[in-house]
């Protein structure tokens, strides 16, 4: 990769885990090397002015599914990174549910390596938990974490053998900073359904996804963790039990974290009402009050990430009944905006809370600072950077997004505050708006 350039950020207010100042940032070889306010200008450096927005570490999401290798009709790593770059992130776990599934670590290297070749985000691989993420057999969890691997799951299906899951949580242990995450519904109780289970899904005749099918395997995992010692990191948690729990188990010294997306923060099952599949996704959006409790939590601080859960599909699958249709949608591009939009500016939580559940806090949980992501902004870190304006409203259009699938769950809404620029060490990956690759 060429020379970073020399940059100044002037004008904006930086917003990292040390609170908020008004500060210029400049930008050398890929570091920054000046915090403060009304910085001298250095000879040939490029000024960017943020005047008027926040200068934040740059966005880590710990739930992407770029789905290549196998599926790149809906998406690859260069589109899904591109999409990451008008978000503002700076680096993503990518999921291991491809075909092959992410269980060797040639493949993991392969995704990883051809992540930095793009150069416009960091993707940092999960691996599964299971061969093929069949549930029978534990991968070799040893090579895989010598190949990067942090984060285990078989995500998109629970592991539902208990001695298989204490066996990897006894691995786990033993290997710094590694964690195991479930996609928590109990297999048995979900098999056949497509929503939440409540009025909506009966009006639709269709079978359900009861919220105690999350709260079971979460209880069982974090029975194993207290067992262990192991880490543990809920995905996307969407109910009410399933947030107690996750308060109960930190309260009493569990290694636990839970992260929660902007669509569980920002809708309910009401939207299905019509049966349109563009808002399904598993675990399913749910009802007012586990909407309201997931809220609660968040930012009391018992939900430490947002995740997108970025599930990219053709838009001739999402067009299918809503009992054919796969789950999931996209949300890279709108994760920020949406959040701000739907909590900070209706006065639910406050943007630092919301930013540190975006970038520092998942970046500590997925090991992605020891990259360099999620901050602090001061001299001598990299320079991975979001430049946020906060006053931009805009009409969410997929087909000007960067992800090569449209099931955005905002598209045609406005949302306001946008990226405007990032930087991935020091090289602009989105400037001013416009996407650099």
């Amino acid at each position: 990769m060429a020379l970073a350039p020399k940059i100044l950020v002037r004008g904006g207010t930086v917003l990292d885990d040390r609170g908020e100042r008004r500060a210029d940032v400049l930008i050398e070889d890929g570091s920054i090397t000046a915090v403060g306010p009304d910085l001298e200008v250095p000879r040939a450096a490029r000024t960017l002015d943020a005047g008027g927005c926040f200068v934040l570490p740059g966005l880590v999401d710990m739930q992407v599914h770029v789905r290549e290798p196998g599926r790149e009709e809906a998406e690859t790593i260069e589109s899904g990174s591109r999409a990451a770059a008008l978000g503002g992130f700076t680096a993503m776990v990518a999921m291991p549910n491809t075909n092959p599934c992410l269980d060797e670590p040639e493949i993991v290297r392969w995704v990883r390596d051809r992540g930095r070749a793009i150069g416009l985000c960091d993707v940092l691989p999960s691996a599964a938990i299971t061969v093929g993420r069949c549930g029978s057999e534990l991968v070799d969890m040893g090579d895989l974490y010598d190949a990067g691997v942090r984060l285990f799951t078989d995500d998109g299906d629970a592991v539902m053998d208990s001695q298989l899951m204490l066996e990897a949580f006894r691995t786990v242990r033993n290997l710094p900073g590694a964690y195991l995450g479930q996609h928590a519904e109990h297999a048995g109780m979900v098999a056949g359904g497509h929503l939440h289970d409540g009025a909506v899904t009966r009006a639709l005749g269709l079978h359900g996804r009861p919220a105690e099918a999350e709260e079971l395997v979460i209880a069982r995992d974090l029975a194993l963790a207290l067992t262990t010692g192991g880490r543990y990191h809920v995905l996307h948690l969407s109910t009410a039990g399933g947030a107690a729990l996750v308060r109960g188990a930190k309260r009493a010294g569990i290694a636990v974290t839970a992260e929660v997306t902007p669509q569980h923060l920002i809708f309910t099952d009401d939207v299905l009402s019509g049966g349109d599949a563009l808002f399904k996704m598993n675990p399913p959006l749910r009802s007012h009050d586990h909407r309201t409790s997931l809220r609660d939590a968040f930012v009391a601080g018992v939900i430490d990430a947002i995740a997108t859960d970025h599930a990219p599909h053709p838009a001739e699958a999402k067009a299918m009944p809503i009992d054919l249709a796969p789950p999931g949608m996209t949300g890279l591009e709108t994760a920020l905006a949406s959040v701000h939009t739907h909590l900070v500016l209706t006065g639910l939580a406050d943007l630092t809370c919301v930013i540190g559940s975006l970038s520092w806090r998942p970046s500590a949980i997925s090991g992605l600072s020891r990259l360099g992501h999620g901050g602090p902004i001061r001299p001598g870190s990299p320079a991975n950077i979001a430049v946020f304006d906060p006053t931009q409203r805009w009409t969410v259009d997929p087909k000007r997004l960067g992800s090569l699938s449209h099931n955005n769950p905002f598209r045609g809404g406005e949302l306001q505050g946008r990226i405007r620029t990032t930087l991935l060490r020091g090289h602009p990956t989105l400037l001013d708006g416009e996407l650099q690759a």
